[in-house]
């Protein structure tokens, strides 16, 4: 017999963690080799982690909403035969031997944290904060506004675990600040955040509990209106021509490529092209600093079978042609409806564009998805009487037309910069070239 050590796999260059959301199978249970063990769950996507191995589950070293990094070791799997091990020679019973230390360990860290745990809730906050953070700070006593003013530099100002250990390290100095400032500078201090309104529930009301990912997007666009500045800027846009090219070649390019030719590639296409003109929309904000991204990475807001909303990135997509955008959004879309996105396909987006046309909606003020400071919302397209001018005259005639709304980070980014931005895509939509082959 041998123990094998079920790590959680690496996931994408940009998740350095995961919360483990569900155990799939119990101590004393058979598991074949690629059969779901667990359920983890990273900012946006739920993922199962199978196992490599034929064996019995023998030890369980976390729980449901335990924080893990990449490359942790998560359960015991004790197997038939040997196995090699990853860290090199090492034999069986050294193998079990070093196991059963990190067990030790981890269960004494576990029970530590339970037993110094103040009574500090921190759950009435618009912030997201991890198992792991939130044992952190109870373990150190840290009160909820001290919490609260701690600086995140994880995805949307998250607070990591290097954040609040950095933060206990420098607590000190930190606490004795206070005692130096002016009764002037005291009196400026943020007020506490108002209690929530209560509210009254009589019988016939339904209490429905927010699912997690509600809550995660719940908090995150609470964070990005607290954030950023929006503005937004709202252009009409002719598309009969993309309308009727489509029309002419869906079918054939269907055979072809055996994918279908939806419109939101040729939108994708659009926005790639114009933020290449205006480098200045694909930018983030660190504090008093501006990050200039070098790759284009679009977002596409996608929804779920379950009413939520789910954000894959379209990597360097102003690299890709219009063959190869229609494969990209046809597979982030199917797999986003499946529930099978990688937690890797929904990291690095640097714009997003979302389709409020899908519900009927001529046009929408969109949310900024932080850490960006745009997006684009895609109305529906109508068939609407329109001026249309000529050499000859005007005349009245039957077009396609939509709406585009521009959201964006008024911190740093313009009236003039978010204006000329959405003009810029309506003119690449309204000049397309309907000679072109797919």
């Amino acid at each position: 017999m041998a123990k094998f050590e079920l790590k959680l796999p690496k996931m994408g260059e940009s998740v350095a963690e995961a919360t483990i959301t569900n155990w799939l199978k119990e101590v004393g249970d058979t598991i074949e080799e690629d059969e779901a063990v667990l359920e983890i769950a990273t900012d946006k996507v739920d993922s199962e982690v199978p196992s490599e191995v034929d064996g019995v589950l023998v030890e369980k070293l976390f729980g449901p909403d335990d924080v893990v990094q990449v490359g942790q070791t998560i359960a015991i799997i004790e197997t038939e035969g040997e196995i090699e091990n990853t860290s090199g020679a090492t034999s069986a019973s050294e193998q079990t031997t070093e196991t059963s230390a990190n067990v030790a360990a981890v269960e004494e860290t576990v029970s530590q944290a339970k037993a110094t745990a103040s009574n500090e809730d921190y759950n009435d906050s618009d912030r997201f904060y991890s198992p792991l953070v939130k044992n952190i700070a109870k373990e150190e006593n840290i009160s909820f506004e001290e919490l609260e003013s701690v600086k995140g530099t994880g995805k949307d100002g998250r607070v990591t675990k290097d954040d609040i250990l950095a933060y206990v390290k420098n607590r000190g100095e930190q606490q004795a600040k206070p005692a130096t400032q002016s009764p002037a500078s005291a009196s400026q201090k943020a007020a506490p955040k108002p209690a929530a309104t209560p509210i009254s529930v009589n019988g016939e009301d339904e209490i429905i509990e927010m699912s997690r990912m509600g809550k995660m997007i719940s908090h995150h666009m609470v964070n990005s209106v607290q954030t950023s500045a929006h503005v937004q800027s709202f252009i009409e846009v002719d598309v009969t021509k993309i309308w009727n090219w489509r029309n002419k070649v869906k079918n054939e390019f269907a055979k072809r490529e055996g994918e279908k030719l939806t419109f939101t590639p040729i939108f994708m296409e659009a926005v790639a092209k114009a933020i290449k003109d205006f480098p200045l929309i694909n930018i983030s904000v660190d504090g008093d600093k501006i990050i200039k991204r070098k790759n284009i990475n679009l977002g596409m807001a996608a929804a779920l079978p379950d009413g939520n909303l789910i954000v894959p990135v379209i990597k360097n997509a102003d690299q890709l042609n219009l063959v190869g955008l229609a494969k990209k959004v046809n597979d982030l879309a199917t797999r986003a409806r499946a529930g099978k996105l990688k937690p890797d396909d929904t990291q690095g987006g640097t714009y997003t564009v979302t389709n409020v046309g899908t519900f009927g909606s001529i046009m929408g003020t969109p949310i900024i998805n932080q850490p960006q400071v745009g997006i684009l919302a895609l109305g529906a397209i109508r068939k609407v009487p329109a001026v249309i001018e000529t050499p000859d005259g005007d005349f009245i005639g039957i077009r396609y037309k939509m709406f585009l709304s521009h959201s964006y980070d008024h911190r740093v980014v313009n009236g003039a910069l978010g204006g000329q931005f959405v003009q810029r895509v309506a003119q690449y939509l309204e000049s397309f070239d309907v000679d072109q082959t797919v």
